[in-house]
């Protein structure tokens, strides 16, 4: 059987040197491998055909002597009576269109200093706070002040400005404050041509795994991509913020015609009961990652990119399809690339799959992987539905109050009555919106068209608030500090620049809710009482205390996690009224969060013991 015959090699693909170029393919169902060498990236006859010799594990090899740096080149793969021309599945490298894989000499991608590169460090993973980002939104607006619109270079410039003079770009990362950027899919994906960039995308139909996507780079048919992707990931990394890449190793853009399929047939899928593709993605397809050169394929894949491309992290689609031994292995291999390494994912599949049930990363399963998961809990407690009129915590909903606590406490075991499906606060990624469904402010105007532009604006204040003085990884998505729009549209994967873009002229009109979300992780950076290391610091320094009528409040004491300030009260009143709150009798509480200021320089100073809280909104005093 094919499931047996595994090569245990780090050769597979091509080892380029300026003498020869060698090339092996894992093929055990072929009768007879050819490599096809082309002079173009497409629309060329081949200019050598070579019959590759049977190797062991399966595989297939040849070496070929000169220097082939330019050329391009697929396989033949013959299988029973048919021939399959197909493109590496390991490549590094490919043409325009991704039709055929480019010979290259890897070390001359690296620009300019990237020796001097270095990954991010974290004390702990909850120091990150993570920004959600799609490469052409970041720079496509015309507003944006960006020469390189759409590309990977759009990260490297510097000094950019919208038309009011606020800070655009990376310059506006800097700014805000966040430590790690998530790319959304940026490796080889196949709904866009790459000469053309009319066409959108957000990438989630991966073509090539191992290929950085050639719709970014100026130049798709050479190693331009390469090159200005590690110039991209520099300049982050030269500004202190991490790269962390979206990954979809649960399913392909086709089944029948993928690199995968072609090669090996039906080996990398898997399948339901009666043989039928399963399609636990709800794609169409679904990777079989429990079989032994699938998972080596895809350890191969992550560890390509940490090594080659120094990234900082790694965020897994439909992670409930990736098998927990598969995830495993992941983990290990790139923490001890660099222990820093963020890993989470999303612990659901998009429908059945053939994968059993304990095979699987749901919630709560991520417990002692020591990888990270979304909170959906959270987030519903916080906003309601993601595309409906259901309506949050923040929103018209305070009964939600206790789901609320969970969230707060990192969604651990903290007491008989709260409690959730996590083991330590790392566990949890707390957000409330992401690239899918209505953005965070389109909700709200959904779900509260009667209310006004202002008091929505404090609920969207208030949700972002929770978030960042909560226990766990904090994640928003790009522009919402800027309340960024998509005009309603809850699936934009291809509405194209004008839905998707990001508007920098909202940050000149929403100065001042960018100003608070700068201020919240200003706050966060600044006092490790808000992202304690472990569930027994949790347990031992945040205490709830008394409330009524939705309001939460709780004291982070006893200079939790070696925070500078003594005791810190947050208080978050979700309700239409100011209220007088009463706290812990004191000399002088110090506030740095109202509805409309949030950061670490004192707003106002209460003496004695009582606090007013303004409606919809978050207070945060310290002493």
């Amino acid at each position: 059987m094919v499931e047996n015959i595994f090569y245990d090699g780090n050769d597979l693909g091509l080892t380029y040197s300026p003498r020869a170029a060698k090339f092996r393919l894992w093929a055990p169902t072929a009768s007879r491998v050819q490599l096809v060498i082309y002079n173009e990236p497409r629309n060329s006859e081949p200019v050598k055909i070579i019959e590759m010799n049977k190797g062991r594990g399966g595989t297939w090899l040849i070496e070929i002597k000169g220097d082939y740096a330019g050329s391009y080149y697929t396989y033949r793969v013959f299988i029973d009576n048919t021939v399959n021309e197909v493109v590496d599945p390991y490549t590094r490298g490919v043409g325009t269109n991704s039709q055929r894989a480019l010979i290259f000499d890897l070390e001359k991608t690296n620009p300019e200093g990237w020796e001097y590169d270095r990954r991010t460090t974290l004390n702990s993973y909850v120091d990150a706070i993570i920004y959600e980002l799609h490469v052409r939104d970041f720079s496509s607006s015309p507003r944006s002040g960006i020469n390189n619109k759409r590309k990977y270079l759009a990260f490297t410039e510097r000094g950019t400005t919208n038309q009011a003079g606020q800070a655009t770009g990376i310059d506006h990362l800097i700014e805000l404050g966040i430590t790690h950027v998530h790319l959304m899919p940026v490796f080889d994906f196949a709904s866009v041509e790459d000469e053309s960039i009319e066409q959108y995308n957000w990438g989630y139909d991966p073509l090539l795994y191992n290929v950085p996507e050639g719709s970014y780079a100026t130049n798709p048919a050479d190693q331009s991509r390469i090159i200005e992707f590690k110039k991209m990931v520099k300049a982050l990394h030269d500004s202190g913020i991490g790269v962390i890449m979206d990954v979809v190793y649960n399913h392909t853009y086709s089944r029948e015609e993928s690199p995968f399929n072609l090669v090996v047939p039906d080996y990398y899928y898997r399948c339901n009961w009666d043989g039928t593709p399963s399609n636990g993605s709800g794609c169409g397809n679904e990777i079989a990652t429990e079989k032994p050169m699938v998972r080596k394929f895809i350890i191969d894949s992550v560890k390509y990119w940490a090594d080659e491309f120094h990234i900082d992290g790694f965020r897994f689609d439909l992670m409930a399809l990736m098998d927990r031994e598969t995830m495993d292995c992941i983990r290990k291999t790139l923490r001890d690339i660099n222990p820093s390494t963020l890993i989470y994912g999303e612990p659901w599949a998009a429908a059945p799959s053939p994968l059993p049930a304990d095979k699987q990363i749901l919630k709560g399963a991520q417990q002692e992987l020591n990888i990270a998961v979304f909170n959906d809990h959270f987030r519903n407690a916080i906003k309601g539905d993601n595309d409906g009129e259901l309506r949050g915590y923040v929103s018209g909903e305070p009964h939600r109050d206790h789901a609320i606590k969970q969230g707060v406490v990192g969604s651990i075991n903290y007491s008989h009555d709260i409690e959730n499906f996590c083991s330590e606060p790392w566990e949890t990624v707390n957000y409330v919106t992401s690239h899918d469904n209505l953005t965070l402010w389109d909700k709200l105007c959904k779900s509260n068209p009667g209310d006004s532009r202002k008091a929505r604006i404090k609920m969207d204040r208030l949700a972002q608030a929770i978030i960042l003085t909560s226990q766990g990884i904090p994640f928003i998505t790009g522009g919402e500090e800027f309340l960024r729009t998509k005009y309603g549209n809850n699936n934009s994967y291809n509405a194209g620049d004008e839905i998707n873009k990001l508007k920098w002229e909202r940050k000149t009109e929403f100065l001042e809710t960018f100003r608070y979300y700068r201020g919240l992780i200003q706050l966060r950076r600044n006092h490790p009482a808000f992202k304690m290391y472990n569930s027994d610091q949790i347990r031992s320094h945040l205490e709830f205390l008394p409330s009524e009528n939705g309001i939460v409040s709780f004291i982070l004491k006893d200079h939790a996690n070696n925070d500078s300030w003594r005791d810190i009260i947050v208080i978050y009143n979700p309700g239409r009224f100011a209220v007088d709150y009463w706290v812990p009798a004191s000399d002088t509480w110090n506030m740095v969060v109202d509805s409309k200021k949030a950061g670490v320089d004192i707003i106002s100073s209460y003496h004695g013991n009582k606090v007013k809280v303004e409606p919809i909104s978050a207070c945060v005093l310290y002493r």
